[in-house]
């Protein structure tokens, strides 16, 4: 790419928006040149406006620090500034819904982290190695809004991560029932121990809203897009608990699964070692080399060893065995703020970019 595309983030100084800004510097398609946060941080400079509360494990970059702080609800002005942008705002759902629209119809696509258009028919929630096809209904979406070149696209919620992508590379066998227990870090809340001390040695059996996330939001990246709609595939069925545990980064999934068609071990772990899509195809700046790896060992995949895999946006696997009620059992593991949220969406502009939704103005 000759020049990088201009990138603003809406909501930049919470834990996704910094997540946004780590995983973009030195990006060779991407550079962030506007900064947009609630009406309080607009006119300090980033670094004054984040102040304390840098949450990230690597420091805040220089290119940011001095970027001046805009009001996210100046959106004509926000807009102007930059080619497109990526919202991890934090507001309430109608509020969501409203401000991405309206940087929509500025002429100016906008790439979500949030969970108020994932259920619009004819906005996209990909994981762009899944279900890149439905970027197609982004042209019916452009149409209800009377845009030429703005939209929105999301990503889906970070608990599916680490189980969803098995179902797209065991397509075949015809995935029918799951039932699944995921157990979420607490930097998924926005939370490190430090301001959530009440979580160490602790669990909390309740996560707000995810379990209803966790049993369809798949079943909407594995369905279809008919006359300008997302429909959602009816199998398989998913049940599930969702559970907070004592972990900083990675969401675990404990799985059963039943089939249509019973595969042998040896073809479950080929299709998850072989798969691959569009990321890899187009060989995107973000996508994992390889996107799923089994581990063979016992007590694999682990939190502290395996989150990090593909520079977090690889999905671990392991202990795939039959079982003696459902045909097999699994345990998955995924960075729920990289490969879950920024990075599955720095991903989806790639992937955008690459297809050609995304474009300088």
């Amino acid at each position: 790419m000759e020049q990088k595309l201009k990138v603003g983030i809406l909501g930049a100084t919470g834990m996704v928006g910094q997540r946004f800004i780590s995983l973009l510097e030195d990006h060779p398609w991407f550079e962030v040149v506007t900064v947009a946060a609630s009406p309080r941080s607009a006119g300090k400079t980033y670094a004054e406006a984040v102040g304390n509360r840098w949450k990230m494990d690597t420091p805040m970059p220089e290119a940011v620090k001095k970027l001046v702080v805009l009001n996210v609800n100046d959106v004509e002005h926000v807009a102007s500034t930059v080619d497109f942008v990526f919202s991890a705002v934090d507001m309430t759902k109608d509020e969501i819904k409203a401000i991405e629209e309206a940087y929509a119809k500025t002429e100016t696509p906008v790439v979500s982290n949030n969970s108020a258009h994932r259920w619009t028919p004819d906005v996209p929630m990909v994981i762009p190695e899944v279900n890149p096809e439905h970027f197609e209904v982004i042209a019916d979406q452009k149409k209800r809004l009377g845009t030429t070149r703005g939209f929105i696209a999301v990503k889906p919620n970070c608990s599916i991560q680490s189980y969803a992508p098995c179902l797209a590379a065991w397509k075949e066998f015809g995935p029918k029932e799951l039932i699944v227990t995921t157990y979420q870090a607490i930097s998924g809340a926005g939370k490190t121990f430090k301001d959530w001390p009440e979580m160490v040695e602790n669990i909390i059996p309740y996560i707000g809203g995810e379990e209803e996330k966790s049993e369809q939001e798949p079943l909407r990246v594995l369905g279809k897009v008919e006359n300008g709609e997302i429909v959602k595939a009816e199998l398989p069925k998913i049940t599930c608990q969702c559970v907070r545990v004592p972990v900083l980064n990675g969401h675990t999934a404990a799985v059963f699964i039943n089939f249509e068609k019973k595969p042998t071990k040896e073809q479950l772990i080929e299709k998850l070692t072989s798969f691959k899509g569009f990321p890899q195809e187009a060989d995107l700046p973000s996508a994992p080399k390889q996107f799923i790896q089994y581990l063979e060992e016992d007590n694999r995949p682990q939190v502290k060893m395996d989150v990090d895999y593909e520079k977090g946006m690889g999905v671990s696997i392991g202990r795939l065995r039959e079982d003696t009620i459902y045909d097999y059992k699994f345990i998955g593991l995924s960075h729920n703020t990289v490969r879950g949220a920024a990075g599955g969406a720095v991903l989806c502009a790639e992937s955008l970019t690459a297809k050609g939704y995304i474009q300088a103005k």
